[in-house]
């Protein structure tokens, strides 16, 4: 057996549906089951989504409060009193202040932008930054991805006399903040039909409603922001995002083209990927380690030269991002395996003083990643008492919602189910511990602590094909709550497998099914897969299929992310040197290296103190032995087959490992014949009495048999009464009686011996696979038969 690492779901379907869908819209099953995986199962919802850019955006006015924005903001352009822009540092709030700052210095604006520091001021609006607008003359004031929470300072902005604009996305709190006018698609009396636009989406929507028309132009930095916000792509994100991918493919802006060229993307060949990985974590680097303005001015520049020069800083700043998580992520793995194990933590939370505020979300991801519990990672300032963070959550926990209820603890805090920031008291730090942990015990079970894997539909290696897959890049970009499709393909023999890369850490493999169709398989970090998974197993595995391209030949491929082997497996270490090496690399769960000898001992001298050792000596031994789903290593051979037998049946071991390590002395070459026995009776009769220890040797080099095979059948007559031995003396007997050779104790279990040599030893792997299989599967289907027959 192999495990998966993760809990494979697989998204039951209404086969029904999907036929329709097939039909009607000319695409393959899988296709259609996407669609009606994603909740798009009628002709229209179907055909509105692969189609998404022929949809229109909704009117921005539709939006509550946006007639009071766009009023007021106009009667400012008008009036040439002073805006101000108050972004947020992430790319989502460097893309919302970016769209807000083109769209009003187009319409003729006195504006400029803020963004707060995130580790003097914190995240959000804040009093030091209000007054300072104040005693600069702004009289309009106008939040773009932030604001939701900052019930306090839109009082303070009222009363230095601002007009206060508030645009945001984020979960709006229980008591709202007193603005002239709340742009928000979340409120409670709002009736905008789409709810998830990102900060960046609902800038875009004021800066339609401000210009009159759709700004195309925008509509490439919207969707950077949009992508890099893991808001839903569904509804107007996809809109945005599709169109917006589709612009940045021939955009001519340079900062752009230059944050492009940093990150090694190729322009023609962007999707969302591209967007998700290369450039939004470099737009976020900059307001991780410092201010985030020069993220804002790369955007603006109209200046290829002085935007190269600002990419090339980001560049340099997202890659001392880099080190500073990895040396960040170690200690804060060491934290939480030293003081907050995952068995008594349900909700992971940890600080440190010196720890960099700005990279801790990042950090509690890699945490999720690697312990799986909803994670929140502070840096502490000692000299304030204050300690700043971020979380991250699994899936059926809502942070959002059980951060909540300790509000009273987070004076600043706010966020989505699946991700929030938070400041607090590093006094409170341990009380919110406790709380937290409260919560998820009572709202999550053992089962919520394994990463789960939600698949879209099985397919088979036939369908799996060029046109399968260029019909399945119809729904992208992908995205939260439209995921890059993961299926699975179930039971097919691996035709070949092989380590791959530098350092051999990678997986390629061939899938084959019985009717020969195939399909590559590229897996990355998986190179040790290929020593878990026995010749001839049946594996399942899931990935994400996609199209491989060289030397203008196109194939199709899955890159694999997961693979199981549900039945049990035969590795056959037969003759394999290096025991000690194999053996721990043999994974120690339930491991038992079984040996029936102990003289097997003196030749692996690291066994003596091995904790897995497990001494075979008699048929108790053998039946107490506990292998169900462990690892069993046979490292040398059972003095019988009953006693190998009785460890492994009924036991449901995952793993046999086969060495069957033997001193070919110690056995007979082959199994003396009749006409060995015949011979021999035939000398003894001729030649009359034989000392056997002074001419035993002479007598076998003569026959060219070993010695042992002359002491053997000497045995064997002794044992029938045809002869009498006497201090090596041998002599026949005087009319013995007519036996059979199995009459004797030596030659069954030599015979036995012997052929348990054939079947453990000198058999082939498909042989000795045969032999474990019928104890292990159909003796066990026999007496499952048999029982049902007496009940």
């Amino acid at each position: 057996m192999l495990k998966p690492k993760t809990r494979w779901n697989v998204k039951s379907v209404d086969e029904n549906k999907v036929a329709i869908l097939a039909e009607e819209l000319h695409v393959t099953p899988l296709v259609a089951t996407l669609l009606v995986n994603r909740g798009l199962d009628t002709i229209e919802s179907a055909r509105s989504f692969l189609f998404v850019k022929n949809q229109t955006f909704h009117d921005p006015f539709l939006m509550k409060d946006m007639d009071k924005a766009v009023y007021r903001i106009r009667e400012a352009i008008q009036n040439k009193e002073k805006i101000r822009i108050f972004g947020d540092y992430d790319a989502d709030g460097v893309t919302s202040t970016t769209v807000m700052m083109t769209t009003l210095t187009k319409l003729g604006a006195d504006v400029d932008f803020y963004i707060p520091n995130r580790f003097t001021e914190g995240y959000g609006p804040n009093p030091m930054a209000f007054r300072l607008a104040a005693d600069q003359g702004v009289k309009v004031l106008i939040t773009v991805d932030t604001g939701i929470s900052a019930v306090e300072e839109a009082k303070l902005a009222q009363e230095l006399g601002m007009d206060y604009i508030l645009t945001d996305h984020h979960e709006p709190g229980p008591v709202l903040p007193e603005a002239l006018a709340i742009i928000h698609p979340k409120l409670d009396d709002s009736d905008y039909p789409f709810k998830d636009l990102a900060g960046v989406g609902v800038a875009f929507k004021l800066a339609h409603a401000l210009l009159g028309e759709m700004p195309e132009d925008l509509l490439e930095i919207a969707a950077i922001g949009t992508i890099a916000d893991l808001v839903p792509l569904q509804g107007e994100n996809r809109l945005i995002a599709a169109k917006g991918i589709e612009q940045l493919r021939v955009t001519k802006r340079p900062g752009l083209l230059a944050l492009m060229k940093v990150a090694n993307i190729q322009q023609e060949a962007l999707n969302e990927e591209s967007i998700g990985f290369g450039m939004a974590p470099r737009i976020n680097a900059v307001g991780r380690l410092g201010d985030a303005d020069p993220a804002v001015d790369l955007l603006m520049s109209d200046n290829l030269e002085e935007a190269t020069e600002l990419a090339v800083e980001i560049n340099d700043i997202n890659k001392e991002r880099q080190t500073m998580v990895a040396s960040m992520a170690e200690e804060a793995i060491r934290e939480v395996e030293e003081n907050y194990p995952p068995e008594s933590n349900g909700v992971l939370i940890i600080g440190r003083e010196g720890w960099n505020a700005g990279v801790v979300g990042i950090v509690a991801s890699k945490l999720v990643e690697r312990f799986y519990r909803p994670t929140i990672v502070l840096s502490f300032n000692q000299e304030k008492g204050l300690a700043k963070g971020s979380a991250r959550s699994i899936a059926g926990f809502d942070l959002f919602e059980s951060l909540s209820t300790c509000r009273e603890l987070l004076p600043h805090f706010g966020g989505h189910p699946m991700a929030a920031g938070m400041t607090l008291k590093i006094d409170d730090v341990q009380e919110l511990r406790d709380r937290m942990n409260q919560i998820a015990g009572e709202q999550l079970n053992e089962e919520d602590f394994t990463p789960v894997t939600n698949l879209d539909g099985a397919t088979t290696l036939a369908e799996a094909s060029i046109q399968t897959i260029q019909e399945m890049s119809l729904l992208a970009p992908f995205g939260v709550t439209n995921p890059k499709p993961k299926i699975l393909i179930e039971s097919v023999q691996l035709a070949s497998v092989r380590k791959i890369g530098a350092n051999h850490n990678h997986l390629k493999v061939q899938l084959e099914d019985s009717e020969n169709h195939k399909l590559d398989g590229v897996g990355f970090g998986l190179g040790h897969y290929m020593d878990e998974i026995a010749p001839h197993a049946k594996v399942s595995l899931i990935g994400e299929l996609s199209i491989n391209e060289w030397n203008n030949i196109k194939k199709p491929q899955i890159f694999v992310q997961d693979i199981e082997v549900d039945h049990w497996q035969l590795f056959d270490y037969r003759g394999k040197g290096q025991a000690e090496k194999w053996i721990a690399d043999i994974p120690a769960y339930n491991r038992k290296i079984v040996i029936f000898s102990e003289d097997t001992i003196k030749s692996y001298p690291f066994l003596q103190q091995h904790p897995d050792l497990v001494f075979i000596e008699n048929e108790e031994d053998a039946l107490l032995l506990d292998c169900h789903d462990g690892h069993v290593v046979f490292m040398d051979m059972p003095p019988f087959r009953n006693l190998l037998k009785q460890v492994v049946e009924n036991k449901n071991p995952a793993r046999i490992y086969a060495h069957f390590s033997h001193v070919q002395d110690h056995f007979l070459s082959t199994l003396p014949t009749r006409d060995h026995f015949k011979w021999f009776y035939a000398f003894l009769a001729k030649k009359g009495p034989l000392d056997v220890k002074r001419y035993g040797d002479d007598l076998a080099k003569y026959r060219g048999w070993s010695r042992d095979t002359v002491d053997f059948i000497s045995k064997v007559f002794f044992e029938l009464d045809f002869v009498t031995i006497d201090n090596g003396l041998i002599m026949l007997t005087t009319n013995p009686k007519k036996r059979d050779f199995s009459e004797s104790v030596s030659f069954r279990r030599k015979k036995e011996q012997f052929e348990l040599e054939q079947e453990l030893v000198y058999s082939s792997y498909q042989q000795l696979f045969d032999w474990f299989n019928h104890i292990l599967i159909h003796e066990a289907i026999d007496l499952e038969e048999e029982t049902k027959q007496w009940i």
